[in-house]
């Protein structure tokens, strides 16, 4: 519960593929801790083999800077929120569905 409410987002690097699945597994990660995950106008990836390589994907960073924007908006309104007095709902726990019968 350590993350609970608090904003995540992935991001992953890759030099060629696997950007996809990694930041599917990621995301997986983070709704399993109850964490809004944050978006931006793309998938958080950028492409490249070593850092002067990233730094030409122009539409990756692009990507990542929107989700910075998108990262400070959000936690901006989770203040504003917490400063109204809105409290984060209780959720329930402990009930496990069993399947096999």
């Amino acid at each position: 519960g350590a993350f609970r409410g608090k904003p995540g987002a992935a991001l992953v690097s890759a030099r060629r593929a696997g950007t996809t699945a990694a930041l599917e597994s990621l995301n997986q990660y983070l709704a399993y801790c109850e964490m809004p995950i944050v978006t931006s106008s793309y998938w958080n990836m950028v492409h490249g083999f070593t850092p002067a390589d990233v730094e030409k994907d122009l539409e990756g960073l692009q990507t990542l800077r929107n989700l910075g924007r998108n990262m400070a908006y959000l936690l901006r309104r989770l203040q504003h929120a917490a400063d109204a007095g809105l409290q984060p709902p209780v959720n329930e726990y402990g009930t496990r569905t069993h399947f096999i019968r």
